[in-house]
C-alpha cells in the first residue's frame, strides 16, 4: 500500500474532494486498451493523464475520504476488500500493458490531485523511460518447483525408548521380557540412535537433492533471460503438507525466446529420478519484478 501524497494520518479532505490514484505509467496514449475497464469501486472512469516526454499516467479519480491513510488502514484490513483492491489494480495494469510495455506503481498510489501527480512523475522521468526501454518486447515468466516431501518427513517422530533400568509392568514385576537389565535396554537405546542418525541422514541427502534440482532448474530459466529474480518460496500453509517449494522465481524474457524458456525448463521434469519433481511455468506476465527502485 501506498499512500504517495496523503501527508499525516490525520489528514481530513473537504466532502466530496477527489484524489487521483495512479496506476501505471506508459508511453502509449491510446486509450483504446481500458475502454470498458473499471478501476477501484466507486471511483471515476480511467483515464489517461499526459506527462513529460511523452509518458502517460493510467489514473483514475478516487473519493478522497476513502482513501486517506488512516481509511486505507482500516479498510485493506479486512483480507476480501485487500484482495478486492488488489485485483482492481491488477486488472487495470494488465489492460494498460496490452499495447505496450507499462511501469506498474503500487497498489494505492495516490495524489491530492491531478497537478501533483504530474510534478511528482515528471521528476522520475529519466528513471521511467529507463524501465520502459528495459521493458521493450520482453514480459515476466514464472518458475516454481516443487517436491513431493518424504514420507518420513510427515509422518510424527517415534518416541525415544526408555531411559536405561525403567522398566514397568510385568518387566518390572519379574525382571522377564525381550531381554533383562540394563543390558537390553542399552541395545534398545543404540538401535534407536542408529534410526535416528540414519534418518538425519537421509534428510540431508534429500535436502541437498532439492537443491540441486532448484539450482538445476534456475539456471536453465536464467541461460534464457534477460534477469532473474529469486524469492523466498512458500511455506506449507500455502504448497500443503505433501509438497516443499523449492525454488519460486521470476524470469525477465525477450519475447522471442519465451517459448524456448517455457519448453527447456519443462523439459526437466524427469530429469530427476527419485524425486517428485513438479514444475510449474506460467507466462507472460506483466513484469512486477523488474520495475523495482526509485517509486514516485
Amino acid at each position: 500500500m501506498s499512500a504517495t501524497d496523503r501527508g499525516p494520518a490525520a489528514y481530513a479532505p473537504a466532502a466530496g474532494a477527489a484524489a487521483t490514484c495512479v496506476f501505471a505509467v506508459r508511453r502509449s496514449g491510446d486509450p483504446g486498451a481500458l475502454a470498458g475497464r473499471t478501476g477501484h469501486a466507486g471511483g471515476g472512469p480511467l483515464r489517461l493523464l499526459p506527462l513529460a516526454g511523452s509518458l502517460w499516467a493510467v489514473v483514475q479519480s478516487v473519493p478522497a475520504a476513502e482513501f486517506t491513510q488512516e481509511a486505507l488502514r482500516q479498510r485493506l484490513a479486512d483480507p476480501l476488500v485487500l484482495e478486492n483492491c488488489a485485483r482492481s489494480h491488477h486488472a487495470v495494469i494488465t489492460a494498460a500493458a496490452e499495447d505496450g510495455p507499462v511501469v506498474p506503481l503500487p497498489l494505492a498510489t495516490l495524489f491530492t490531485d491531478e497537478r501533483r501527480a504530474v510534478d511528482v512523475l515528471d521528476q522520475q522521468r529519466s528513471h521511467l523511460v529507463g524501465v520502459l526501454d528495459r521493458l521493450t518486447g520482453r514480459a515476466e515468466w514464472a518458475v516454481k518447483v516443487h517436491i513431493g516431501r518424504p514420507a518420513e518427513a510427515r509422518a510424527p517422530a517415534r518416541s525415544a525408548p526408555r531411559a536405561v533400568g525403567d522398566r514397568t509392568g510385568a518387566d518390572a514385576a519379574t525382571g522377564t521380557g525381550a531381554g533383562t537389565g540394563a543390558g537390553a535396554d542399552a541395545d534398545a537405546g543404540a538401535a534407536y540412535l542408529t534410526r535416528v542418525r540414519g534418518r538425519e541422514r537421509d534428510r540431508r541427502a534429500w535436502q541437498d537433492a532439492t537443491l540441486h534440482v532448484a539450482q538445476q532448474v534456475h539456471d536453465t530459466a536464467a541461460a534464457l533471460a534477460v534477469a532473474a529474480v529469486r524469492r523466498t518460496p512458500h511455506g506449507p500453509r500455502i504448497t500443503g503438507p505433501e509438497r516443499h517449494q523449492v525454488l519460486n522465481a521470476a524470469f525477465l524474457v525477450d519475447d522471442a525466446r519465451a517459448e524456448e524458456l517455457a519448453t527447456a525448463v519443462r523439459a526437466l521434469h524427469g530429469a530427476f529420478p527419485g524425486l517428485d519433481v513438479h514444475i510449474d511455468v506460467s507466462g507472460p506476465w506483466v513484469p512486477y519484478s523488474f520495475t523495482e527502485g526509485r517509486r514516485p
